[in-house]
């Protein structure tokens, strides 16, 4: 006959209180999600508790699997542009940037400085913008609502430059293989300018709200703590790696699209605990200002796209109606594809929530033979079944926002 195995797994007078008056302690299972305010998405949790300390935590995903990969490859290259936007879907700019680079070291295919330089500074305000989400989430998660108010109010004003750059405020869709879709309007980096001055002292602000805040220390100090050992097998990148203390940045390390001509630094962690990753996220915005002031003061003249890639880049519109030979050309690019050779590629760049990768396998044509996509989210996420142990209940809500996660580059 089966028999129920039971563990104290309280302190050992408690243990033996509850022992001597014959209780026994059972293990509680829950569900936390898919759809708790904490998961940031569709993202189950599957606990097992002993009182409130979690002593299993299983992530479950696939709730909003919509099978990108797969759709890559019954689309040119071309088309699949948007459907990047809604991988990391808080940094459209990046993940636009970090595919068509793909594409194009598969197309052995340069772009012009001003291209490269346009694509960092965006790149650059996406980061910040997605890192003021997931400051604002995780403080709000913890009880800080102030600090919600004042980050998602600069957010929209990154929006509202966004939407005065590309025409959308959310899905931009604003790189293309060979260059971007247009050039910056007349002004427009005078207001990035005005919006970074106003945008530091703001970062001052939270800090003061928060960096010694008793209440804000105490649920984020020596909570969730990662070692650098940990963090390196279990696949981190980004600031959940850096918040560990491991000094690793591809835009240092292994420079694209001009980073080694920007000064900046590489913020680093000590305890790898939720406290330094949210210190880490603070500093990168402040690194990312320091870098976008950079490009414009060092904005090359130019063009913004290759004008020489007819093959890729389809020719101007005003082009497209007069001459009979770039209409031809513009249908053949859109209906067939940009043309590539055979051969494989991986390119990776360093993203808002880390290293976002694609590996591309062409036969040739206009149309992917295989794409994966390396989700740094969905690498971070592994080390919850270790992090999320042997701690409170209440602390899985810290753990989650300080690992700033999205389901959409997850699940794909």
């Amino acid at each position: 006959m089966a028999t129920k195995t039971t563990e104290y797994t309280m302190s050992d007078a408690a243990g033996r209180i509850a022992e001597s008056e014959g209780f026994e302690t059972e293990k509680f299972s829950l569900s936390m999600g898919p759809s708790h305010p904490s998961t940031h998405g569709v993202l189950r949790l599957n606990l097992e508790l002993d009182g409130e300390i979690i002593k299993k935590c299983d992530p479950v995903l696939g709730y909003l699997h919509r099978g990108d990969e797969k759709i890559a490859e019954n689309m040119t290259y071309n088309q699949f542009v948007p459907y990047t936007d809604r991988l990391d879907y808080l940094a459209p700019l990046a993940n636009n940037a970090a595919y068509a680079m793909a594409v194009e070291k598969l197309a052995n295919l340069e772009v012009p400085e001003r291209c490269q330089a346009i694509r960092v500074l965006t790149s650059e305000m996406a980061r910040i913008s997605a890192h003021l989400l997931g400051l604002g989430a995780f403080t709000m998660d913890v009880g800080a609502l102030t600090v919600f108010m004042i980050t998602f109010t600069e957010r929209e004003k990154l929006y509202t430059l966004f939407e005065e750059l590309t025409g959308a405020r959310f899905t931009t869709s604003y790189s293309r293989i060979g260059g971007v879709t247009r050039d910056m309007p007349e002004g427009w980096t005078d207001k990035v300018l005005k919006f970074c001055d106003e945008f530091l002292p703001l970062v001052e602000d939270v800090e003061n709200l928060l960096s010694r805040n008793r209440i804000w220390v105490d649920r984020t100090a020596d909570i969730g703590v990662i070692s650098k050992e940990d963090a390196i097998a279990y696949g981190l990148t980004g600031p959940n790696l850096r918040g560990s203390g491991v000094d690793i940045d591809l835009r240092r390390d292994a420079p694209y699209s001009g980073y080694e001509k920007y000064d900046f630094e590489v913020p680093l962690g000590e305890n790898g605990d939720c406290y330094d990753r949210y210190a880490v996220r603070v500093e990168e915005m402040r690194q990312s200002v320091r870098i976008i002031r950079q490009v414009i003061a060092q904005m090359p003249g130019g063009s913004f796209y290759n004008e020489e890639a007819t093959h890729i880049f389809a020719p101007k519109k005003s082009k497209i109606l007069t001459s009979m030979e770039e209409l031809i050309q513009n249908f053949m690019i859109t209906t067939e594809g940009p043309q590539m050779p055979a051969g494989e590629v991986y390119f990776e760049a360093e993203n808002p929530k880390g290293t976002l990768g694609f590996y591309i396998i062409s036969k040739g044509g206009g149309v992917p033979y295989r794409l994966k996509i390396r989700g740094p989210s969905f690498c971070n996420l592994s080390i919850l079944e270790k992090v999320g142990t042997e701690c409170m209940i209440s602390d899985i809500s810290a753990i989650l926002g300080s690992l700033d996660f999205v389901m959409g580059e997850c699940d794909r």
